[in-house]
């Protein structure tokens, strides 16, 4: 009967949990502090982070998402996406510029104003915030100066456009969460940059914070805007845990460098060809078809001009039709033809996502020279003699097997072959093939032909005389 009340209870117990789970729930002062690291450029890889970040924060009801900053800046695109998120959260972002050493450039300027709670590590720094030109031919040395420390270069209204827009964005930033909105727009047309302790008197962050355990007892109090209302912080104390970002966002950085986006793509082009051509081989095909589509992934996520692209395809193409026809035109062609579109082909660039010439230069090199090595290959292969079929028969030497009337059988190349003559042959006489029809070889005395020319030159230089 007590087992039978122990065991009721626990059913009773169990059913509560599942039907009732807010009676369990935990507490708020044992919620907890989630925390993600972004080290390096700002690009898609940044942006997809923090938007599962933001999705954890808010399915743990998590307290805050702690948003810790080292970058030298990267992609408007990714940018703007990461601040759109951190305006939307549910969740409060405290953006942190850390560790010393360590700074926030650029585009993590702007984010780390787009927080809710914006601190910095002591070694730290912001700023430069200037808008980098936008994508197509390199500019060239030289080129017109900002003498006016306008952040832009005079008589240059596309690069004036970019540079309004990002001051828009950074000034509304700073009104949303109270912040320097002057020295923002000053970061952004003068490329101005502030230490840590400099950005705490100019208003530009909250408050300086060694460490993690620091930042939060400092936010803790604090009243932020969170998706349209208030919310008093409540961080002091709170258990962080540290999110892994994955292997996807791991790979995503890597294969979205377009240096390493357009190397992939060259590796799948010639990986297909190489399956064309050796049909069977297997391994340069599912290599080259898994290259090619990786890279089709990443330009997909940048913001690339669709005419470098173009340009970068026609140019991959004209080498492998130099390959397989020799022209040296098409190959040096096709080599320009991917210089140029490696260089249009990212629409704006920006710190982490350019053109190497470095990478790129010694890649068209090297497909030019595998270009012109197998054009030169089989330009040799054409000129030799052939080696199969009835071409490569002629002349061969024969032995007669047996012989009867013009024809008989001969033993060629170890294979016994029917065989006819257009003169009188007998085993025994030395024999060679002229020519072969239907699987039957036209046989003659060997030096035949060299006889009867001499012959005739004799009987010529007799009917002179």
């Amino acid at each position: 009967m007590r087992l039978a009340r122990v065991a009721l209870l626990a059913a009773a117990f169990v059913a509560a949990a599942i039907l009732f789970p807010i009676s369990f729930a935990a507490p708020a002062g044992e919620r907890i502090a989630l925390s993600i690291a972004i080290d390096g450029a700002i690009g898609p890889a940044s942006a997809r982070q923090l938007k599962e970040a933001l999705k954890a924060a808010a399915d743990r009801n998590a307290a805050v998402l702690v948003l810790q900053l080292d970058t030298p800046g990267g992609l408007v695109t990714s940018m703007r996406e990461m601040i759109a998120d951190i305006l939307a959260s549910p969740v409060p972002v405290i953006g942190y510029v850390a560790p010393a050493g360590g700074h926030a450039a650029s585009a993590g300027t702007y984010i780390l104003y787009a927080t809710h709670v914006a601190a910095m590590a002591p070694g730290t720094n912001l700023g430069a915030a200037t808008p980098v030109e936008i994508g197509g031919l390199p500019s060239l040395p030289g080129g017109e100066k900002d003498e006016k420390g306008t952040g832009q270069p005079s008589g240059d209204p596309m690069m004036a456009k970019v540079t309004n827009d990002a001051v828009a964005l950074i000034r509304s930033l700073a009104e949303l969460r109270n912040r320097n909105g002057d020295w923002g727009e000053k970061a952004v047309r003068q490329a101005a940059s502030l230490s840590a302790s400099a950005a705490l008197e100019q208003h530009v962050i909250d408050f300086v914070a060694r460490d993690t355990a620091e930042l939060l007892q400092l936010a803790d109090g604090r009243t932020v805007d969170v998706a349209g209302k208030k919310q008093v912080l409540a961080t002091k104390g709170l258990a962080v845990e540290t999110l892994d970002p994955g292997w996807f966002i791991r790979l995503l950085a890597v294969i979205t460098d377009p240096n390493v986006a357009v190397i992939l793509m060259l590796i799948g082009f010639y990986g297909l060809v190489f399956e064309v051509t050796s049909p069977g081989a297997v391994a340069p095909g599912v290599i080259g078809a898994t290259c090619l589509v990786l890279g089709l992934y990443a330009l997909d996520l940048l913001p690339i001009n669709y005419t470098g692209l173009v340009l970068m395809l026609l140019g991959v193409a004209f080498l492998i039709v130099e390959a397989f026809n020799p022209t040296v035109v098409l190959g040096l062609g096709g080599a320009t033809a991917f210089l140029l579109g490696a260089a249009m082909l990212l629409k704006v660039e920006g710190p982490g996502f350019a053109i190497s010439w470095a990478i790129i230069g010694p890649a068209a090199a090297l497909t030019l020279g595998l270009a012109l090595f197998a054009g030169s290959y089989l330009w040799a292969a054409r000129r030799n003699p052939p080696r199969i079929g009835g071409e490569a028969m002629r002349g061969i030497p024969v032995q007669i097997l047996d012989w009867e009337g013009g024809e008989g059988h001969v033993l060629a190349l170890g294979e016994r072959w029917r065989a006819r003559a257009d003169e009188p042959i007998a085993p025994g006489d030395d024999i060679e093939v002229t020519a072969v029809s239907d699987l039957v070889l036209t046989v003659r005395r060997r030096g035949a032909e060299e006889g009867g020319a001499g012959s005739r030159r004799t009987a010529n230089d007799g009917a002179k005389q």
